[in-house]
């Protein structure tokens, strides 16, 4: 199992998002995600939180909150846990990703953009300040066909 960060940054109501095109043989490809990426082999969650913002976006963060890990189980790709984090405060100016195309997206509509299905409970859970949370989601292919929160079941 992979260890991955990812982080949604917020300033005025929206979210500051990574649509992910030009990867090749990207599982997120296409989809709208947050910003974050891989551990390196010595890092904390923080860390690669840190660096990753810094590579991907050209911006540091001063302000944020662990939010979660959310452990992905899927019959195509690696397993992984995902630690999850938001973000209110930063400097810095925004830089190109080579990963996708980086937009500040109002939070209301980012819900009706591309993403995996269970970004929406893990979302919710972080908007609604839900104490430190473990989420297990488990997928066929692109469907969402388990997600259990600690310890309990949560959907199917």
């Amino acid at each position: 199992m992979k260890n991955t960060t990812l982080c949604y940054i917020e300033r005025d109501g929206c979210y500051l998002l990574l649509h992910r095109v030009k990867k090749k043989n990207d599982l997120n490809h296409n989809k709208w995600v947050g910003i974050g990426g891989k551990f390196e082999e010595t890092e904390s969650p923080e860390e690669c939180l840190l660096r990753e913002t810094r590579e991907e976006t050209g911006l540091t963060l001063t302000s944020w909150r662990y939010c979660g890990i959310v452990t992905f189980v899927s019959d195509r790709w690696e397993g992984e846990y995902m630690h999850l984090f938001h973000a209110d405060g930063f400097e810095g100016k925004l830089i190109d990703c080579n990963e996708g195309v980086l937009e500040w997206i109002p939070k209301e509509r980012f819900h009706s953009l591309p993403q995996w299905e269970g970004d929406e409970i893990f979302l919710r859970l972080m908007e609604q300040h839900e104490p430190f949370f473990s989420l297990k989601l488990r997928y066929r292919g692109d469907e969402l066909i388990e997600a259990i929160l600690n310890g309990r079941q949560a959907l199917k």
